[in-house]
């Protein structure tokens, strides 16, 4: 297991370097890079193809400069600054625990100060240097592939609360054992949460941006299944506890190698298991059985599904239909999956349930009213018939 990626580079190359970063960290950033190409092609085809338009607005331009943007570049340069300088002061203990120090009050007011000034004066000039005798006002065209860094950002934000939100109340006793380490961890996170906060969030965005729901949902499927793929890597690498219960299967196919079939996590993340023998530093501890590699397996389920949805995605006559097709396959693979998983369990009556359960199977359930509603609306949400409504810029 490589808990954070200077593990990875020791081990590969045996160059030891302190590095802060997180294994899965690592692969998250992958993720959201590539959900960010794949959002920004599909906007720029569905523009290209007719199907999404520009939007117009006018704006004021040559205002002198405000004081709002420069407060928030002084604020947002005070945070780095009073972080990063203490970071570098103190990079033994940053790169030890780099969350538990973002997080911490501790950092240098010095180091605060100085960026928060620089940071506002760039502002401040960059205004300045546009600054018209007269303002005037013009007209502004926006084209929807250039929404992609906002679409990002407020997707990792909402997925980000809505993960941490499910997955508290998916293990309740840890909330209420430790509720500060809970909420501010950056472990424990629930991809049914994310998606379901993210999804709210850049539906209500897209439509003040004037994205018809139908494409924003087929657009929005294809991202979701890639990242979902490339951040169980980084389950699977860093060892985060999302793995399977103790193997039982006796019968192990010969063609495949072992740790594809069962492992036990040496050097996890989350300290989970035994010590491990004559073995001293962080990230100590083995499984003490060998369990199923369930995010691997889901790593490739998700990145299988986006192949899948990639290649159909210009085949499907209706807008729409794309979403409900993914809706369906990763509900059905999570389902299946939660039967090996290590996860709280609700009772109700006699039957035992998990909370991802719940989700996937309304997930299934969901996916198949959207490919029924789409397809029986295709006389509304056919191409060809979207392509007539989005021939000419919009002004907002």
């Amino acid at each position: 297991m490589y808990p954070t990626l200077s593990f990875a580079l020791e081990d590969m190359f045996g160059i030891h370097l302190p590095l802060p970063i997180q294994m899965f960290g690592f692969w998250v950033a992958i993720a959201f890079f590539l959900a960010a190409w794949v959002i920004k092609t599909e906007l720029q085809r569905k523009e290209n193809e007719g199907l999404l338009r520009a939007t117009t607005r006018k704006v004021t331009v040559g205002l002198a400069p405000q004081f709002q943007p420069v407060a928030q570049s002084f604020a947002i340069g005070f945070f780095l600054g009073f972080k990063l300088l203490d970071a570098v002061l103190n990079y033994t203990a940053f790169s030890t625990n780099p969350q538990e120090f973002i997080l911490s009050l501790r950092g240098n007011i010095w180091g605060g100060l100085a960026a928060a000034a620089f940071s506002a004066y760039l502002n401040y000039r960059d205004q300045k240097k546009l600054q018209l005798p007269k303002p005037k006002i013009e007209e502004q065209v926006t084209h929807p592939y250039e929404l992609t860094g906002t679409l990002i950002v407020m997707a990792a934000i909402a997925g980000l609360i809505g993960a941490k939100i499910f997955h508290n109340l998916e293990n309740w006793d840890e909330l209420m054992a430790d509720p500060i380490g809970s909420l501010l961890s950056f472990s424990g996170l629930t991809f049914y949460g994310g998606l379901i906060v993210a999804g709210i969030v850049i539906w209500v965005y897209s439509q003040k941006e004037g994205i018809p729901t139908a494409h924003m949902l087929d657009i929005a499927a294809l991202p979701l299944a890639l990242a979902y793929g490339v951040g169980r890597i980084g389950c699977q690498t860093s060892g985060d506890g999302d793995w399977g219960i103790p193997v039982t299967w006796t019968k192990i196919p010969s063609f495949l190698p072992e740790w594809f079939w069962q492992y036990n996590y040496p050097h996890n993340v989350i300290n989970a298991g035994i010590p491990i023998e004559g073995y001293v530093g962080r990230y100590s501890h083995v499984l003490p059985q060998m369990v199923y590699p369930t995010p691997l397996w889901e790593a490739i389920a998700g990145i299988v599904v986006f192949i899948i949805l990639w290649s159909i995605r210009k085949k499907l006559p209706v807008a729409g239909m794309l979403s409900g097709i993914y809706l369906v396959l990763m509900g059905i693979e999570r389902f299946l999956v939660e039967k090996i998983r290590v996860n709280t369990t609700y009772h109700i009556g006699d039957y035992h349930i998990t909370q991802a359960e719940i989700i996937s199977t309304v997930s299934v359930l969901a996916g198949l009213f959207i490919i029924y509603y789409f397809n029986k609306h295709k006389n509304r949400f056919a191409y060809s018939k979207m392509r007539e409504t989005a021939q000419s810029p919009k002004v907002a």
